[in-house]
């Protein structure tokens, strides 16, 4: 999978790659008392967090007129949760920042929050929520802070914990800034791994200013990702996905043929270096070989 991605910071900001506070500190050192104040009052942030959570929730395809139990991870300061109950749902927020739970109580949201660190996997019973979003967050997992943080593993244990945690049939919608495509692709094979299907959709691919990029994850079934949204005067949104069923048709399956093979063998040979001769056996797959 490759997505051109422009380089955003988190909360809703274009930034250079330098300047993202990824880069700067953990998130629970990044986000002090100041920075939450600071980005809680912060109007541009109000907006985009309102305008991404609302969207996320569209994307989760909850039945209408239905309470839902959802999960916020990196819920912050509360700014998604309001959304959330906004729309008549019940939420459990976790953040890893004290600095804006703190903020978060200080403003009285409705929901219940939880400190700790989703890249240690969420603390929940099974099948307890009938959706997840994630507004931001998701990317602070690709940085190793410490030297005991693996990317890969924190994300594989934050996915595999929220499989678990979900009701069967519901999603989670993660909006993200990756700083490049390797983010992308790292953050979607350890989904995959866990068990999730789906992928990404793009709103508004040509903008920089309003492109925004959604991993939408589904427990189960073969339901149809939802389009992305388009801008006048910026092209058409295409929605972009990779489903665990590509992986397994192509998983097994050998480019390396006999043709290859041949081929490979007579190019060492005008290099002078010794090759096994040639039989009925050449390139052909071993059996017990994958």
């Amino acid at each position: 999978l490759t997505v051109n991605v422009t380089p955003c910071g988190p909360r809703g900001f274009v930034n250079m790659s330098s300047r993202r506070p990824e880069r700067q500190a953990p998130p629970e050192v990044y986000y002090g008392i100041d920075e939450a104040k600071k980005y809680t009052q912060n109007t541009r942030v109000i907006e985009v967090q309102e305008k991404c959570t609302q969207r996320a929730l569209e994307l989760l395809a909850l039945p209408e007129d239905t309470p839902a139990l959802l999960l916020d991870l990196g819920c912050g300061s509360g700014l998604s949760g309001e959304t959330i109950t906004d729309n008549g749902h019940m939420w459990v927020g976790m953040d890893i920042s004290p600095a804006m739970l703190d903020t978060a109580l200080e403003r009285e949201v409705e929901g219940d929050i939880l400190l700790g660190d989703i890249g240690q996997g969420v603390p929940f019973r099974a099948g307890m929520f009938d959706g997840a979003i994630s507004i931001s967050a998701v990317q602070w997992l690709c940085y190793a802070d410490t030297a005991s943080h693996k990317p890969a593993k924190r994300l594989y244990k934050l996915f595999m914990s929220l499989y678990a945690s979900l009701s069967r049939g519901s999603r989670a919608v993660f909006q993200f800034y990756p700083e490049n495509d390797a983010q992308v692709e790292l953050i979607i094979s350890q989904a995959m791994r866990a068990g999730f299907t789906g992928g990404l959709v793009v709103d508004f691919p040509n903008s920089s200013k309003a492109k925004k990029i959604y991993l939408v994850l589904m427990t189960g079934g073969n339901a149809q990702l939802p389009k992305g949204l388009e801008e006048e005067g910026v092209g058409k949104t295409q929605a972009l996905f990779q489903r665990r069923e590509r992986m397994k048709q192509i998983r097994g399956k050998s480019v390396k043929g006999r043709s290859w093979v041949m081929n490979k063998k007579e190019r060492m040979r005008n290099q002078g270096k010794k090759v096994c001769n040639d039989s009925k056996y050449t390139g052909r797959k071993r059996s017990g070989r994958f």
